[in-house]
This record gives C-alpha cells, structure tokens and sequence, in this order.
C-alpha cells in the first residue's frame, strides 16, 4: 500500500474516531458546559502530547511554530463556534451544515492555493454532500444556529487546507502537540465567564479521557501526518465518512435504529470516497499537494 492510500486509511479511521464520541457527547453535555468540556478534554489531549514527546514543540522553525498557532486558533474557534450553534438547531440539521467542509475545501483550496480540481474531485464532492444531506438533514431553515455552524464548517475546511499545505512527516508531532496547546487557550478563553467545572462522576471522567486522546490527541497527530500525503479535497471527502460512523455507533451502542436514510446516505458516501481512490491518477496530478517550506 502507497503512502497516499495508507493515508486515507488513517482519515478513515480519524473518521471512526470522531464518530464514535458523538453519543458520548451528547449525553456528556447535559452534565456539563460547552467550554468547560472542551477545554478539559484539550488540556488532557495537550498534557499527553508534550509527556510523550516533551522537545516536539522546541524542534519546531518559528515558521512552523506560527503555522501551528494560526491552525489552532482556526480549530479552537471552530469547536466554540459549532457548539454554540448547535444550541440553537437540531442536532440533524447541524450535523449537515458542519458537513459542507466537504463542499467549502475544494472552493477555498481553489481561491487560497490556486489548485486545480479535476472534474472526478467535484462528482465525489457532489456524492459526498447528497449522502451527508440523506444522512442528517430533515428540514432546512437559515437562522442563527444555521449561520453559526455554516462558519465553523467553513473554518474546518480552512484548517484541512492549512493542514494539507503546511504539514510533513518530519513535523506532525510538533505541529500536533502546539495546536494541541492553543486550541486548549482558546476553549479555556470560552469557558472563562461561566467559570471551571469538572466532571462529577467516574464515567464522565472516562468519557472525557477516552475523547481527550484517542478522538484528541491520537486522531490529531494521524490527521497531520494523512495530510501530508493528501490533497485537502481528498482528504476532506475521507473524512465525510464521520456522520457515517456516528450513525454507526449510535446503533450499536446508542438508542437509534437503522433507518432508510442511514443506509442510503452511507452508500453515497462510500461511493464518494470510491470514486476519489479509484479514479485514473492523472484526473488528480494537475492538484497541488503542498506550499514550499
């Protein structure tokens, strides 16, 4: 297996990652605020970051060092802004709009990077949108919460491409391990008027430490080195493959059932990422991969 197809691989299961918090989550949040939550599962994911490899940041150019703060603050934002979005739409509706990350990448890749994407990237994205909307979507209207979540999916998409042009093997760890650190300052900024909370009980405590590094700190660390391989179109179609999953694990192990949309919404999807993976490569070489270091 090539570098590329390892890559989209590890989104895929960055993907499986996410999915799997969105119970864990949910039932979360009626037990403690927003930021506060995310600013301890940040910390939590920073702490493990910098004991596994305390000099990461320290190696980093003052080049990168700046790229990762501007990709964190991008992110931390993101996470507030989403969140706060979603208390004011269904959760369904939501879950589409974040989704348009898929749509919004290859646009601003387009604009920002100058990239040129080929005609079997814009069907897989067309794919991809179709199956989020049969996936989550259950009526539309554009009001605050709409507008809130539409800026933070627009905010992921610009974090995929500064991911995509920015990113190299050789400094994922430390880019990882600093955005890490200022997505934890910008959540905890969040969580500053309403003031700090922990969790009351032993499974919250789990459930906050398993999204802290593994869907935190572990999914971060995979999405920066996959992205160093990837075009951002291709790596934000692999990662359109998260509503999947959480509908996945809200079967198995939440209170929902399979439904029509689930299955039809999920095969779009696939059919998506299919199409991106087996497409003739030269539809994808005229794509710029990454900005000069």
């Amino acid at each position: 297996m090539n570098r590329s197809r390892l890559a989209v691989v590890a989104l895929l299961a960055v993907a499986a990652a996410w999915g799997s918090t969105f119970f864990l989550t949910k039932d979360l949040l009626t037990r403690m605020d927003v930021a506060d939550y995310l600013a301890l599962r940040f910390l939590i994911a920073s702490v493990a970051l910098l004991l596994i490899y305390p000099t990461a940041i320290a190696r980093l150019d003052r080049m990168d060092r700046g790229r990762a703060v501007a990709l964190g603050i991008t992110y931390g934002i993101a996470q507030l802004v989403q969140t706060e979005g979603l208390r004011h739409t269904d959760a369904s509706v939501s879950g589409f709009v974040t989704g348009m990350y898929v749509v919004f990448t290859p646009l601003l890749a387009a604009v920002i990077l100058r990239h040129k994407i080929g005609r079997w990237a814009w069907i897989a994205v067309v794919l991809a949108t179709v199956g989020l909307g049969v996936l989550a979507l259950r009526g539309f209207s554009l009001g605050t919460g709409e507008l809130l979540t539409l800026a933070s999916a627009g905010l992921y998409a610009l974090h995929i491409i500064g991911l995509g042009a920015w990113s190299t093997p050789q400094n994922a760890f430390g880019l990882s391990a600093l955005q890490m650190v200022v997505i934890t300052c910008v959540c905890a900024v969040g969580a500053i008027p309403g003031g700090f909370s922990v969790p009351s009980n032993t499974r919250d405590w789990i459930s906050v430490i398993y999204m802290a590094l593994i869907a935190g700190a572990l999914a971060l660390i995979v999405q920066t080195w996959a992205q160093a391989h990837l075009t951002p179109t291709r790596a934000a179609i692999a990662m359109t493959m998260e509503p999947v999953f959480a509908s996945s694990f809200a079967v198995l192990f939440g209170t929902e059932s399979v439904t029509w949309r689930m299955l039809t919404g999920g095969a779009l999807v696939l059919a998506a990422m299919f199409l991106v993976e087996l497409a003739p490569r030269r539809k994808f070489e005229a794509e710029v991969q990454h900005l000069a270091q």
